[in-house]
């Protein structure tokens, strides 16, 4: 019932920008916390960045500075811009939302940074 679908991945040179969305739908509540998480290949799923229906925001070290997470209440979506961006940043990313006990979670979607 619930989805989510990401979108805006692919390759990009060490230095540029890309700006990845994810639109939820099915019934969800109104009071949420929305992320963003990547896995590299043989590492364990990490959070990037998230952002709480009231938007509060919270970031990993890594990538402060580079990357904004922002939401649109209305749409049902979540961004996440990406500049600077570096070969390590390179992996899955995933959409996310919670509240509470609920988990759901994007199919992904490939972010490939070449130096």
């Amino acid at each position: 019932q619930v989805q989510l679908v990401e979108s805006g991945g692919g390759l990009v040179q060490a230095g540029g920008s890309l700006r990845l969305s994810c639109v939820v739908s099915g019934s969800i509540s109104r009071i949420n916390i929305m992320g963003w998480y990547r896995q590299a290949p043989g590492k364990q799923r990490d959070l990037v960045a998230s952002i709480t229906s009231g938007g509060s925001t919270n970031y990993a070290d890594s990538v402060k500075g580079r990357f904004t997470i922002s939401r649109d209440n209305a749409k049902n979506t979540v961004y996440l811009q990406m500049n600077n961006l570096k070969p390590e940043d390179t992996a899955i990313y995933y959409c996310n939302w919670r509240w509470v006990t609920k988990n759901y979670w994007g199919q992904g979607t490939q972010v490939t940074v070449s130096s």
